[in-house]
């Protein structure tokens, strides 16, 4: 279009204007090319006329259509430019109070001074899952998207919130910290969510002041990192700090406050345990008091500060270090109450030493009195040759008073953030992180110093990156739409920040002209012109020299140097940070001693710096270099800036501006200046211009084809292509090719090309609306004239006759009243002339007495001025005199003054003469001669100090050596993990040690050189001696540090077992965790035993089993193994499962068991590691003996000869042995008796003693000798050796012996005696029985050598157990030994309940071993009772076989035919089964069985069968079969749904609260107060005691053993009060379930598959507990019984209790029903309600922004129409009728769906701008009658449904109402009586028109509804609960069948039932 047709009459536009900003208007008349000026008429109907620019030719802003306007999205206006933005923002804000807008990707939130409630946890659930365009802009929706982001792209977020002061930014990052802490929950118990949130109130305490804009205004910048682990739970979270405002502490402006904690601590001043704190009201002290107003409006500061302490308690901070710190924070309160008094020079000051807060200041930080109050005074001087204290002025104290009380401050401030992130922080692994920057925003004052410079810096750099990404983000977005694009120029701000942090810049030169010795601002200032003049970011004042303007992205700024140099510094005297070094309390010396940056600049480096204070006369060390000087806030500061642009650009950014909307701090008022310009300063408005400058409108081709199809021609619409059929139109109305571009999925749009579009739509519409009227009209017009003309002749007769007669009366009335008027006129003038008469008569009289009078007043007042005359005349003659004599007196003064003076004058003449200098200086004689005898005792001092050089040389050796010794020592204690590094420091020292000894030889030699130097060298030894002592005091300082690390890293070590300690106890305490493991352990031996019980051969039932196996008294090796758990689970197996979960002695033992198997663990630990050191011992002797091996040689020759020798032995022995066989046989045969037996044989062993002993002997000699004599040969014969036996060189130790030559020499000659002796030995061993007696020896020495062994190791392992128990005693003595320390600082109350505490608990320890004990004995004591009955058992089954074997052979074909006729007329409806069936009459009815197998049998077949089962044992009399069948089933039916429940939804099947996982604080609440209720006590679970079921009768009740307690808890759960189960939503775990779903059709299946089981069981639960009711016996019961049925009834048994867990297993199952069925629905119902066109072409398509919505697209996977809804509904109501669930539990399951399908759609409907409008209303119209209509086809209207949808319907008629004038507000109050007053404000303030033709609902309709809805009692929340269950009520249904007319089909496998 061009100029001339944008600009045409009745356009408007938008010009300047100083008080709004930007103001409407319109033009009157067309613009032309060439005109200089428009004719506007403004809103207020006044008449301007805008001049124009003819050479810019810049003509006004275009206005959006108002169908643009209120949009959620800025990006979606057709006109992009500040004007729109700001009327945007107002709009949305004050009429619709809406303080969330996007502006592409930027979230823009204004500040409402007001509580909303808009942030509850229903809120973050609507948000959660949701895409950010779905829903209306809010920080819960970035908070998501930054958390999707993460799970999706793996990448790390980040969320920046920025702002000015009192703009919202720590509210806002504070809910999204909120939204984090409750969609990513932690997944333990840590709770470290809680955690994260606690650090608001601490940060907010210590880093939030009330300001002159805002209340609670940050005054520090952070960035919080919160961890998630790979299932993105929160696992930590890190916090990191920028520029704190410490000025704060000791000065506040008007109206201001100090940090919250000094308030806070003042009002809880009177608390006892804060009486040492000597603290009054916060007026008292001059550091709170100096803004006035000390207390803010709404703020309670005492109940604050128990919030702090809480928090500071939740995150781990002890009693004591709180105490500390609040004795901190009162010293600095009371460190500014110090009173100072200046002395009369003027440069000195001084401090009372009675002074009571200096006193306090000194107590509360444990540091000196004395020293404190002179250092505060003065200070230290060091110069090159002395040190001087001198004293400081009064402004120079307060100064330094100051300095030292904000780095108290500061230094407190970072301890406590330090431990904040000790306490968030996590021993697991990160895996991603989002992290919330809250910094502040772009300042500027009328005065800007330091603060404001840092801060606009850091806005500068964010700026920059803030601009790159929305570069970035437009880049991406065209090329993956494929749009060719140009290079967008947008502003880029980085030679500001070069004139900031570059060399040379703004900070470098701030840092230089600090370190020159007298740099002062204006120096820096005047650098900063001679250096930056040429910038054009950088100018200088006209007016002023000390003050520079910095060009910034956002404004001009002016900077005031004055402050600059002393802020960059921080400087603090150091003598003052001496003595708080030296205080007696940790916390406080700690605080200047971490920090080695604090230290101020007078100081030197902080390594070695000595706490004591020493004045000394002496050359002090000198100073190093600069680079070691502590580094300057600016440098600090830039350098963490850059940290933190290198985490933001490490992740992906989101933004969210925080705008001020007024300084005033009014509710939603709306101010546009302010507002303008921080939109200028945040950025907003650049996103603007860069998506202005591209294509910032962007369509759907379908959403296009939808808004704009009535222009395009009828023809045109033939074609299918809706792409197609867009690219015609466009090309036919916009000409210009370049304002569009077609995309893969997107039209792009110019700024103004959619404008322009409305436009025509407006048009075309405009036209057919006109003729429509037109024929309308004309019509209406015809129709009227006619009526119109009857009408009028009609009235003109009746008219015509009523004038006549009017005319006759008129005539005779006018002639009467002349007549009257005659009369009364003439009666009217007499009457007025006598008045007139008496009148005049008497004003005459009047008047001659008033001038008599006068004349009389005037003679009186001539006399009486005579006597005032003479009177004041005297008066004035006495003034005169007066006056003249107070002159004289003055001049007398005056002249005696002067002759004073001049006597002065002499007087000072005279005391500057000499003689009175004379008599002034008589002393100073005296101070001469003193200083000689100085020069004279330094020079014999100088003489001891060089005898004493070559001491302290010695010394100093000594001194390392010693060192060098304690560090040998540490460094074997170290271990070898330390060696490396210590090893690296000992060389370190050992060079410094060189370095030392270098020096000194200098020193030594310049001692010789230069003796006449006398105070050089002196000097220089001292300087000397220095270093060396600092040497030294470093060596000992790094010992220190080591073993304090050393320590450090054993106490984290200690703790880190002692809270895994605690978390393991704490684990096994949860009791619904425990109940679960023990279930599946259950399990898993019982399908053990049945696999077991399965084999052929062996067919026993379980318990019987069980009880076989452990029948021994004795106790085996594999249960001594076990111990208590084997008991526990025996225990288990006989009392049955949910007993043993609910004794609590059963997991008391485990407990005691876990802590015993913890002992366990750790003693083989300790096995382990000794195991370790052997095998390194093993491998130093491997390693020592292949060392050996290098003789290899000669032991192989020995252990040749050694088994050469043996043989020879071994046959002397063999002959020894015959011959003593042979004697022994003789002697048998002399001797039959059977005494001599033994004589023989210890004959026997005596000579096979002897004969050993000589052959060891002779063994040892021979082989010693012939070794020698082998080596000898071999070294003469090297090389021609023998291949060694290896295989016999391990097996004789004694061939390792060295011998000496001399012992060998002996030894052969022994040997050659012995040979001449001996002639042959041969005979011995002829037949080898002596190498047999060898190996049997050899054996009994090997037994013994192994029994020796095993009681050496049993020896070692007891003396093992010893130490153990040892160290436990020692434990538990330290235990008990910090007990009562604990103890003792209790107060004598808390004392003695710890007492009976700890005495209790001893007493239940003790109790629990007795109850073991006697359980012991009772288990073994059933064990033989169960032997008993089994063994008679099987002797009367034996019986019975064999009776009924020969039974069989008599009578078989007749028995068959009697079977036959019993079954058809004797059946009694009983089913018998065998007990080892069992399981296998679960496994086929219940745990296998599948609904669609019987499709075509009766309904609830499962519970029929099941009760004939239950009937027969009654009938037989069986209380253990009765109680294990029902026991089984229902177990079996648990287990069947368990595998059924959906993902993500902890259900009570499992025996788990539905919140067990998500909040274990509601957990443990519901358990207390189900103990502490009447829960438990119903259900006759409170005593816990064992019960035996052995002869049970009737009216005795059968207590069921397997009774779960979670099933109480969840069908009392409306009872339990405030406690509501949250239950976690579907998208919550939406990451943990995506990945398992597959596709939708899959998912849709399976669900359905659940919903059949999940009916299918629920509708047999019920029947089965129908009938136990209907036969149970109760009259009650039946009534409707047939004589039949009456036979069926239970005879012997009660199973009233049994019915009561059936009736809660019923609750469960229904619930899990509902929450299949919810999770079938829930993703159809928004898109089915809302989005759908159930009436096609009724609803249009407005224009979008950046945030696109995802399910807008007609071809998306995710669009439902409600046809799909309803078959959804039919399928249900089919499955659930064709299982023959009770009809009236049908109707609750769809009075609860249609409630969620109400809550769903309205909650959607309350958070989406773009659905709220009339189309909508009319299409929910609709969607609720086809509802409505099936209900009443499937006939389920009854059900309460409608009800539930009336809040739906209402809300609909809303949206259909007229809302214009107080009628239609008090029809609506009238009609939507079921929507809250929240609801309705809410619908309407997002009340939206589709069109131009529709007008939006005004503020002042929207407050006469608030006026009038006032007096509702409406609950605070806005949305509805759609997790909401209603109770459940299961009517009693009994049945018309009889028990003997069911029939089991042979599919089920049932066999082995048999029909009694």
């Amino acid at each position: 279009m061009s100029v001339s047709e944008l600009y045409g009459q009745y356009t408007r536009v938008w010009i300047p204007d100083p008080d709004e900003v930007w103001r409407s208007a319109e033009l009157t008349k067309d613009y032309k090319e060439g005109d200089t000026s428009l004719q506007l008429r403004l809103e207020d109907e006044t008449i301007r006329e805008y001049p124009i620019d003819v050479q810019s030719n810049q003509l006004p802003f275009l206005r959006n259509p108002d169908i643009l306007v209120g949009e959620n999205d800025l990006t979606a206006l057709s006109y992009l430019h500040e004007p729109a933005v700001l009327h945007n923002l107002k709009v949305r804000f004050l009429e619709s109070n809406h303080i969330y807008t996007y502006c592409g990707i930027v979230l823009v939130a204004i500040n409402p001074y007001e509580q909303l409630p808009i942030y509850g946890q229903d809120v973050i659930y609507a948000y959660s899952g949701q895409n950010m365009g779905d829903m209306d802009p809010h920080i819960f929706a970035v908070a998501e998207e930054a958390y999707k982001q993460m799970a999706r792209d793996e990448k790390n977020q980040s969320i920046i919130v920025s702002g000015e002061s009192g703009a919202g930014k720590t509210v806002s990052a504070k809910y999204a910290m909120r939204y984090f802490a409750t969609v990513g929950g932690s997944a333990s118990d840590t709770n470290i969510e809680e955690k994260v949130l606690a650090s608001s109130p601490i940060m907010e305490a210590i880093g939030n002041a009330k300001t002159t804009r805002n209340d609670n205004s940050s005054r520090f910048g952070k960035y919080i990192q919160i961890g998630f682990d790979k299932r993105y739970h929160i696992i930590g979270a890190n916090m990191r700090t920028y520029l704190l405002e410490k000025s704060r502490v000791v000065f506040q402006a008007d109206d201001e406050r100090n940090y919250h904690i000094f308030y806070q601590l003042c009002a809880a001043a009177s608390l006892p345990e804060f009486k040492e704190l000597a603290l009054t009201c916060a007026e008292d002290f001059f550091y709170t008091s100096q803004g006035r107003d000390t207390c803010i409006e709404g703020v309670d500061d005492a109940e604050d500060f128990e919030k702090t302490r809480q928090a500071f308690t939740l995150l781990g901070v002890r009693e004591s270090h709180q105490i500390s710190i609040f004795k901190i924070i009162a010293s600095i309160l009371h460190l500014g109450n110090v009173e100072i008094q200046a002395e009369r020079d003027g440069d000195s000051c001084s401090i009372s030493p009675q002074d009571e807060h200096l006193n306090s200041f000194c107590r509360l930080l444990g540091v000196e009195h004395s020293q404190m109050e002179h250092w505060l005074c003065h200070r230290k001087l060091v110069t090159t040759s002395e040190t001087y204290v001198k004293t400081m002025s009064l402004q120079q104290v307060v100064n330094a008073r100051n300095a030292l009380a904000k780095h108290i401050y500061a230094q407190l401030f970072g301890w406590i953030v330090e431990h904040i992130n000790k306490a968030l922080h996590t021993p697991l692994k990160q895996h991603s992180f989002i992290g919330v920057l809250d910094i502040y925003g772009f300042e500027t004052f009328e005065v800007n110093s330091f603060e404001q410079f840092c801060i606009n810096y850091a806005n500068e750099k964010l700026q920059q990156q803030f601009n790159s990404h929305v570069f970035k983000l437009e880049q991406e977005e065209y090329m993956k739409e494929q749009i060719p694009w140009t290079l967008i120029d947008f502003y880029d701000n980085q030679p500001c920040i070069d004139l900031i942090e570059a060399k040379l810049g703004i900070l470098d030169l701030l840092d230089e002209e600090c370190k020159v010795p007298k740099g002062t601002d204006q120096n820096w200032a005047q650098k900063l012109y001679d250096r930056h003049s040429g910038s054009q970011h950088f100018q200088k004042p006209r007016m002023s020299n000390t003050a520079f303007i910095v060009v910034h992205f956002a404004d001009k700024v002016e900077y005031l140097s004055d402050g600059f140099l002393e802020k960059n510094r921080d400087t603090v005297y150091e003598e003052q940070i001496n003595i708080l070094k030296a205080s007696k309390f940790p916390l406080v010396a700690d605080l200047f001693h971490d920090d080695k940056d604090s230290v101020p600049a007078t100081t030197a480096s902080g390594k070695g710096s000595s706490s004591k204070i020493n004045i000394r006369s002496a050359r002090p060390p000198l100073k190093v270099s600069n680079k070691e000087h502590k580094k300057t806030v600016g440098h600090q500061f830039r350098t963490s800036l850059h940290l933190l642009m290198e985490t933001l650009n490490a992740t992906t950014p989101h933004y969210v501006r925080c705008i001020k909307p007024n300084d005033e701090k009014l509710p939603f008022h709306f101010d546009p200046k302010r507002a303008v310009q921080q939109l200028r300063a945040c950025g907003v408005l650049e996103t603007i211009r860069i998506s202005a400058a591209g294509y910032p409108s962007r369509w759907a081709y379908h959403d296009f084809f939808n808004r704009y199809r009535v222009l395009v021609k009828k023809r045109e619409l033939a074609n299918t292509d809706k792409k197609a059929i867009c690219r015609s139109v466009l090309e036919s109305l916009i000409k210009d090719p370049d304002k569009f571009q077609f995309g893969r999925t997107k039209i792009f749009f110019r700024a103004g090309q959619v404008a322009y579009l409305e436009k025509l739509r407006a048009d075309k519409f405009r036209a057919a609306t006109i003729m429509i009227q037109k024929t309308v009209r004309g019509w209406l017009q015809k129709v009227k004239y006619r009526r119109l003309k009857a009408t009028t002749l009609t009235l003109q007769r009746y008219c015509r006759g009523l004038l006549a007669r009017r005319l006759a009366e008129h005539l005779r009335r006018t002639r009467a009243a002349i007549m009257l008027q005659k009369q009364y006129r003439m009666r009217r003038a007499r009457l007025a002339y006598q008045r007139v008469h008496r009148a005049t008569v008497t004003i005459q009289a009047f008047t001659r007495g008033m001038f008599v009078r006068r004349i009389y007043q005037q003679v009186l007042m001539e006399h009486k001025a005579t006597i005032l005359q003479k009177h004041v005349r005297g008066w004035v003659a006495r003034r005169r005199f007066q006056r003249l004599r107070g002159a004289a007196i003055v001049i007398q003064c005056a002249f005696r003054m002067l002759k004073a003076k001049q006597e002065l004058k002499a007087l000072k003449i005279e005391a500057r003469s000499a003689e009175h200098l004379k008599r002034l200086n008589v002393g100073m004689e005296n101070k001469v001669v003193q200083l000689q005898r100085k020069i004279d005792d330094q020079n014999k001092e100088f003489k001891t100090l060089s005898e004493q050089l070559s001491a302290v040389t010695s010394t100093h050796t000594m001194e390392v050596e010693k060192l060098k010794k304690e560090l040998a020592r540490y460094q074997q204690s170290q271990g070898e993990d330390g060696s490396l590094r210590l090893q690296e420091e000992v060389e370190s020292l050992r060079a410094e040690l060189q370095r030392a000894h270098s020096e000194r030889k200098i020193l030594e030699d310049a001692h010789t050189k230069e003796k006449d130097e006398l105070r050089k060298r002196v000097a220089d030894l001292e300087e000397e001696n220095a270093l060396l002592k600092d040497e030294k005091e470093q060596l000992n300082n790094q010992i220190l540090c080591q073993a304090k690390d050393e320590s450090a890293q054993n106490s984290a070590k200690e703790n880190l077992m002692k809270r895994e300690l605690e978390e393991e106890r704490s684990r096994y305490q949860n009791l619904v965790k425990e109940y679960s493991r023990l279930e599946q352990r259950y399990d898993n031996l019982r399908d053990e035993m049945t696999i077991i019980k399965q084999t052929p051969g062996h067919r026993r039932n379980p318990s019987n089993q069980s009880s076989l196996e452990s029948d021994s008294n004795y106790p085996s090796i594999s249960t001594s193994e076990v111990g208590d758990t084997e008991d526990a689970l025996q225990q288990v197996e006989d009392i049955g499962l949910e007993k043993a979960a609910m004794d609590m002695t059963v997991f008391l033992k485990l407990q005691k068991r876990v802590r015993e198997l913890e002992q366990e663990r750790k003693k083989l630990q300790v096995q382990l590691e000794k195991r370790e050191q052997q095998d390194s011992r093993k491998v130093q002797v491997e390693q020592a003996k292949n060392d050996l091996d290098l003789d290899q040689d000669a032991d192989l020759a020995y252990n040749s000869l050694k088994r050469q020798e043996l043989e020879s032995e071994n046959k002397k022995l063999k002959n020894d042995l015959n011959e003593l066989r042979k004697a022994v046989a003789d002697q048998a045969t002399q001797n039959n008796s059977s005494h001599s037996s033994p004589d023989s044989y210890s004959l026997l062993l005596n000579q096979l003693k002897l004969a050993n002993e000589e052959l060891e002997v002779r063994k040892e000699e021979v082989l010693i000798l012939r070794t020698q004599i082998v080596s000898a040969d071999q070294r003469r014969l090297a090389g021609k050796s023998t291949e060694p036996n290896i295989n016999a060189r391990t097996s004789w130790p004694n061939s390792e012996k060295h011998v000496d030559q001399e012992d060998a020499i002996e030894a052969y000659h022994g040997v050659c005696q012995t040979n001449s002796k001996t002639e042959d030995w041969g005979y011995l061993n002829e037949d080898g029985e002596l190498g047999l007696a060898y190996q049997g020896l050899k054996q009994v020495a090997r037994l013994l050598e192994a029994q020796l062994q095993a009681q050496s190791r049993e020896h070692e392992e007891e003396v093992e157990g010893l130490r153990a128990q040892v160290e436990a005693l020692k434990e538990e003595l330290d235990k008990q030994q910090q007990t009562f320390c604990q103890t003792l600082l209790l107060s004598p109350e808390a004392q003695v309940e710890f007492g009976v505490q700890q005495e209790i608990s001893r007493l239940t320890n003790e109790n629990l071993d007795l109850k073991e004990l006697v359980e012991k004995l009772e288990k073994n004591e059933r064990k033989l009772k169960k032997q008993l009955k089994i063994y008679m058992k099987k002797v009367q089954d034996l019986e019975a076989a064999q009776a009924l074997a020969q039974s069989e052979r008599r009578r078989h074909e007749l028995n068959r035919q009697v079977t036959v006729q019993r079954k058809e007329k004797d059946f009694q409806g009983m089913l018998e089964y065998h007990k080892e069936d069992e399981a296998l009459l679960i496994r086929n009815l219940v745990t296998d069985l599948k609904p669609q197998a019987l499709a075509g049998t009766v309904p609830c077949l499962p519970a029929y069968i099941l009760y004939m089962c239950i009937r027969h044992a009654d009938y037989v009399n069986d209380d253990l079969k009765v109680h294990s069948l029902l026991t089984s089933t229902i177990n079996g039916i648990k287990k069947v749904l368990k595998a059924q429940a959906p993902g993500g939804i902890a259900l009570a099947l499992t025996d788990h609260p539905p919140f067990a996982y998500t909040l274990p604080l509601q957990m443990q609440a519901i358990l207390e107060s189900m103990e502490s209720g009447p829960i438990l006590r119903s259900a006759k679970l409170l005593s816990p005691a064992p019960f035996s079921l052995l002869g049970a009768r009737r009216h005795q009740p059968l207590t069921p053993s397997s009774l779960p307690t979670w099933s109480l808890c969840l069908h009392h759960l409306p009872r339990l009060g405030p406690h509501r189960p949250s239950y976690p939503l579907l998208p919550l775990n939406r990451h943990a379930g995506d990945s398992r779903l597959g596709s939708p059709a899959s998912a849709s299946k399976k669900h359905n598959d659940d919903f059949e089981m999940t009916s299918f069981w629920l509708s047999n639960t019920c029947r089965l507990l129908h009938c136990l009711k209907q036969y149970s016996g109760d009259e009650g019961f039946m009534t409707q019984n047939t004589a039949k049925q009456n036979e069926h009834c239970l005879k012997n048994f009660d199973l009233t209790e049994y019915r009561q867990v059936l009736s809660d297993l019923s609750i469960q199952i229904y619930q899990q029903l509902i929450k299949i069925a919810e999770g079938v629905l829930q993703p159809m119902i928004v898109s089915a309600m809302l989005e759908n066109e159930s009436i096609q072409g009724l609803s249009g398509v407005k224009p979008t922004g950046y945030r696109k919505r995802s399910s807008s697209m007609a071809d998306g996977d995710n669009s439902y129409c409600l046809e799909a809804v309803i078959r959804q509904m039919n399928s249900f109501h089919t499955v659930m009728c064709d299982q023959g669930l009770d009809p009236e539990i049908i109707l609750q399951v769809f009075k609860q769906l249609f409630y969620m399908i109400n809550a769903v759609t309205l909650n959607n409907l309350l958070l989406r701008k773009d659905v709220c409008s009339w189309s909508t209303g009319m299409q929910l119209r609709y969607n609720i009658s086809q509802l409505e209509e099936w209900l009443r086809g499937r006939n389920l209207h009854q059900s309460g449904a409608v009800q539930t949808m009336e809040p739906l319907i209402q809300a609909a008629q809303l949206l259909q109402l007229k809302k214009k004038t107080p009628e239609d507000a008090e029809a609506i109050c009238s009609l939507c009586t079921s929507l809250s007053t929240q609801q309705i404000v809410k619908i309407l303030n997002l009340y939206t028109p589709l069109n131009e033709f529709e007008e939006r609902v005004t503020v002042a309709f929207i407050r006469t509804i608030q006026a009038q809805l006032q007096e509702r009692n409406d609950p605070q929340q806005l949305l509805l609960d759609f997790k909401h269950m209603f109770p459940v009520l299961f009517p009693f249904n009994p049945s018309s069948l009889t028990m003997d007319s069911i029939h089991i089909p042979a599919y089920l496998n049932l066999e082995f039932l048999n029909e009694v």
